[in-house]
């Protein structure tokens, strides 16, 4: 398939989006689309997905449908709803990726797609707890971006995939290591992962924004830096104001790792207000649940 080398790329999923040196076909719709996934404007999204796909390969567009469905689940964690829509979709991408490899084995695209249908189930999966499939599943993540570099070593946005294995392989708890060994899973390397994040959040365009999510994830858990996590989760706040999930994740981590009861009252308190004017996505639940919780504190003002 031809390629435009002058287009933006639009990586779909998490672990893929880098900037781009070697772009991928319909790469500025894609990158649209993927925007309004961040924006949590689902609709506007699902119907710009029927625009994108052609010019940008139908595997693309399925994939980038599964990472929607991925972010609605990761905005409302506790709800089950849509894990089955979202294991059959999944299921669905990685099938139609696999026959385009298949189809044209030397086609670094269809590799470089075959590994991002693979992205977002492995979030579901750690979400969910599955340790062990998500261990293996990650793991054929960072094979297939190899295999898709070694086609095509311009298709620099595999790399920040593969920089994600390298971090958590190296960082992962004793347990996670003893799970890696026992899968015969290859180590990692911390500071590679972080070059390869810290890269794509320098030098990349639209798809910035993912890696810095990725960042903050980072700083939280395992490096120790909170003062770095709040200027990613406001930055993406800033960018993204109908997405809740950076106003909510701000809120905790002025609560849970500075204990700053003002800073985090002053973030939900945004929040419910922003709910209450219906300018996040779904404003109904995100009151309900603020009202069974921190509405309950007669410093809220709540609706």
């Amino acid at each position: 398939m031809l390629r435009s080398r002058t287009a933006a790329l639009a990586c779909s999923v998490a672990f893929l989006a880098v900037p781009c040196e070697a772009a991928l076909t319909g790469a500025d719709k894609l990158s649209s689309v993927y925007e309004l996934i961040l924006g949590a404007q689902f609709d506007r999204a699902d119907a710009a997905l029927k625009q994108a796909c052609p010019p940008a390969p139908r595997e693309a567009c399925l994939t980038l449908d599964v990472v929607s469905i991925w972010w609605r689940i990761q905005i409302d964690p506790g709800n089950k709803a849509r894990d089955g829509l979202f294991s059959e979709r999944a299921r669905g991408a990685i099938k139609a990726a696999e026959d385009w490899t298949a189809r044209e084995p030397k086609n670094a695209e269809a590799w470089f797609y075959l590994a991002g249908s693979y992205a977002p189930l492995v979030q579901w999966e750690v979400l969910r707890g599955d340790r062990l499939a998500a261990a293996r599943n990650g793991n054929r993540v960072r094979e297939l971006l190899e295999h898709a570099l070694a086609l095509d070593p311009a298709l620099a946005d595999a790399h920040f995939g593969i920089g994600i294995y390298q971090y958590y392989a190296d960082v992962a708890s004793a347990g996670a290591k003893v799970l890696r060994w026992f899968l015969l899973l290859p180590g990692g390397d911390r500071e590679k992962g972080l070059a390869a994040i810290d890269l794509t959040r320098r030098s990349g365009s639209l798809l910035r924004s993912e890696a810095d999510f990725q960042r903050y994830l980072i700083d939280i858990w395992y490096e120790h830096r909170p003062d770095e996590a709040i200027a990613i989760l406001k930055s993406l706040d800033a960018r993204y104001p109908a997405n809740p999930i950076f106003l909510q994740r701000l809120a905790e981590v002025y609560d849970t790792y500075l204990h700053d009861a003002r800073a985090s009252h002053d973030a939900w308190q945004t929040l419910i207000d922003r709910a209450r004017d219906d300018r996040v996505y779904d404003s109904a639940r995100i009151i309900l649940t603020l009202k069974r919780t921190l509405c309950l504190t007669s410093n809220f003002r709540c609706p």
